[in-house]
């Protein structure tokens, strides 16, 4: 059988290599493109500053709205915008809870608005005083501990549903990741205080036995009888109770 040679010219193999590598370019742009975008998007829930600072302002008149409040014009800016005073000074703690939560956020520090970080100050009765289970939707937070012994920690998310938990003396610090449960309890029998740093100047507070058994108007009885496994008076009775609001 005669064999065929078929004969490619040089300019058209070059063009195939050039067609081929200007393809492959183009799928790499895309792919950065696509990722761009996605870090974009990652990003956009809670984006930089994009000014030195956004003094809130509850009157809209004359102001830019961001990130939840208004903004006062920079010039018209002062000290006061940027200052509190008084945490120092320990809260009453006789209350069912035996605990009191100070916060300093954007609503006691307006100049905090946009700057994504807020502080609390924690006092806990002796024995038991407690910062029941809840969790803050939009900060993560670090704890040092300066007078008492927490025991304190916080669970992961489903399935898992894991327990860490630590004790604190003062000097301690702790980190609560977050929108996971946790919770501070005093196992001492002095006072105890303790200081909180949040990754928001908003970061909200889920606490969940208020929420689930004093929400208003209250969650249909049966529901809660079918999650939690309880006697339907035994519900009837944790939703009659005043739950106290201690953040």
């Amino acid at each position: 059988m005669k064999r065929l040679d078929f004969l490619i010219p040089y300019e058209a193999i070059e063009f195939r290599k050039i067609t081929f590598v200007t393809m492959k370019s183009s799928h790499f742009i895309l792919a950065l493109s696509i990722l761009a975008l996605a870090s974009t998007f990652a990003y956009a829930s809670d984006p930089s500053p994009l000014q030195d600072f956004c003094v809130a302002i509850n009157d809209p008149k004359d102001g830019v709205f961001v990130n939840g409040k208004f903004c006062r014009d920079p010039k018209l800016a002062k000290a006061d915008d940027f200052y509190y005073s008084g945490l120092n000074v320990p809260r009453n703690t006789s209350n069912p809870m035996g605990s009191t939560v100070t916060p300093v956020n954007v609503a006691q520090i307006p100049g905090l608005n946009t700057l994504g970080i807020s502080l609390a100050r924690i006092d806990f009765a002796p024995n038991g005083g407690l910062n029941p289970p809840h969790t803050h939707p939009r900060a993560s937070e670090i704890l040092l501990v300066v007078e008492g012994t927490l025991y304190v920690g916080f669970v992961t998310s489903n399935t898992d549903n894991r327990l860490i938990t630590k004790v604190l003396y003062p000097g301690d610090v702790f980190v609560f990741p977050q929108g996971l449960v946790h919770f501070q309890f005093n196992v001492g029998n002095t006072n105890a205080v303790a200081f909180a740093g949040l990754s928001s100047q908003n970061p909200g507070v889920i606490t969940i036995a208020n929420a689930v058994f004093g929400s208003n108007p209250p969650i249909n009885p049966d529901l809660l009888v079918k999650a939690f496994q309880l006697d339907k008076n035994v519900v009837k009775n944790l939703q009659s109770n005043f739950w106290w609001p201690n953040n």
